[in-house]
């Protein structure tokens, strides 16, 4: 296989199982982050601006955004790019990737939104969040059959 030579180039063919086993870590971390910090938007837009509440879930959000959901990110790009090899002929995996980029929209327009909060300029209520919060999971219910069963 053609990612086993590129990994063998870089002196990593000994850890490709190591490499998968951190991308899939950090895939899941990621999206738990993708999963959870719409969820703190919901919350967070029924609070009174400046108050106890609102500004501990502010803090709550910093933290998961760069604590968890960035490294996580950086990971799972990091590692993608050395597991990618050959399948780029494959069509399953452009579908993948398209629902990737989807998910890296989630997370950047998810980080707007966060500093929106955290300078007290949030514009929209809480049942937008709500539907912001299923994006991730349709994603991923395209994801992982495309990994996993490979269809075209």
């Amino acid at each position: 296989m053609e990612y086993l030579n590129f990994l063998r180039m870089l002196g990593l063919d000994l850890y490709y199982n190591w490499v998968l086993t951190l991308h899939i870590i950090a895939v899941i971390t990621w999206m738990a982050g993708l999963f959870y910090l719409p969820r703190l938007f919901v919350y967070h837009a029924m609070e009174e601006v400046g108050s106890a509440t609102s500004e501990k879930f502010k803090i709550m959000e910093r933290r998961l955004l760069k604590a968890i959901m960035n490294p996580s990110l950086v990971i799972v790009l990091v590692t993608g790019l050395l597991l990618w090899g050959d399948w780029l002929t494959m069509g399953w995996l452009h579908v993948k990737l398209l629902m990737v980029a989807g998910m890296l929209g989630c997370h950047g327009l998810y980080a707007r939104w966060r500093r929106e909060f955290e300078a007290d300029k949030n514009k929209h209520p809480h049942t937008f969040y709500r539907v912001w919060n299923e994006v991730p999971t349709l994603l991923l219910l395209i994801i992982v059959p495309m990994v996993v069963i490979k269809p075209f």
